[in-house]
């Protein structure tokens, strides 16, 4: 009711409880605005540039944060993420003048993002670049032959030159990547025509060295046999000079006979071989052949 006693509508009613609160309503909004402006919360993956009139004025790190409403602003969000270039293919010329193509990919993280975004624009690019000019100076040092078997030690290089150029732009480089190092076509065919012409060589030093060494091990065989045949005529002849030995030491000791009864032993000896033979065979015979049977009988029988 009004002081009329007139029933108020919905405008005068809605005039009149904010007439007297209009001002708690809009201090109560600008608390509500300032605490949304002052508390920052930053991803894990994230960093926070603060400035203050335009000044940095700190670094958000991950987590809940306060900063001045009003006075400070958030002015950049960076990513600490890695990151990878674009594969990058570029020309480069090797000692021995080798025109070569080589495909490149570096991998970089952004450690101090209040260096990297006041000192520097276009990060990628600016990488790119260092990494271009330290390929091809790296590349112009070796020939082609170092750039195809030393690839890691190029790798080690560039990433190593990379990491001191980027170092005031608060940049990590983890990892620098030579993907492929391509020919044209003439040095590929050059190449093509000197490796099939090594590998004939390599048969062919191959082959000798089987052959050398085929006739080494020959030689060493025949050598060998002749080796063992002197052992065996030796063993024999010393068989031979023992036996003389015993028998000159018997006709020494037991006289002529003794040397008699050796030679009849063997004739025996001797004609019992033959005998053994098979089949119909003739055999000559000497004719003092029961002479000889005889006597050595009795030499037995005298031994006996």
């Amino acid at each position: 009711m009004n002081r009329k006693g007139e029933p108020l509508n919905i405008e005068e009613l809605f005039n009149q409880l904010l007439g007297g609160n209009i001002v708690l309503l809009v201090l109560a909004a600008l608390i509500i605005i300032a605490l949304f402006k002052a508390v920052r919360i930053v991803p894990q993956s994230e960093k926070y540039v603060v400035e203050r009139f335009g000044r940095l004025r700190t670094v958000l790190g991950p987590g809940i944060n306060v900063i001045v409403p009003f006075l400070d602003r958030v002015r950049h969000k960076v990513s600490v993420l890695e990151r990878q270039l674009p594969i990058h293919s570029q020309d480069a010329i090797t000692s021995d003048n080798v025109l070569v193509q080589v495909e490149t990919s570096v991998f970089y993280r952004i450690l101090e993002p209040e260096k990297t975004v006041y000192r520097i624009r276009d990060v990628d690019g600016a990488i790119s670049t260092t990494v271009a000019g330290i390929v091809r100076s790296g590349i112009g040092e070796m020939e082609l032959d170092e750039v195809q078997s030393n690839r890691q030690q190029l790798i080690a290089k560039i990433k190593h030159q990379v990491a001191d150029a980027v170092d005031d732009w608060g940049i990590e480089v983890t990892r620098a990547e030579i993907l492929d190092v391509n020919l044209d076509n003439a040095t590929r065919e050059a190449m093509l025509q000197q490796l099939n012409a090594e590998r004939a060589r390599r048969a062919q030093v191959t082959e000798a060295e089987g052959t050398k060494r085929s006739v080494e091990l020959n030689a060493d065989a025949e050598l060998y046999a002749a080796e063992q045949k002197a052992k065996a005529r030796r063993i024999s002849a010393d068989a031979e000079a023992y036996a003389t030995e015993v028998v000159a030491q018997a006709i020494k000791e037991h006289g002529i006979e003794s040397a008699q009864y050796q030679v009849a032993l063997k004739q025996v000896e001797a004609m019992m071989e033959i005998g053994k033979g098979t089949g119909k065979q003739t055999i000559l015979m000497p004719s003092n052949i029961v002479d000889a049977f005889g006597d050595a009988f009795k030499m037995l029988k005298g031994r006996a």
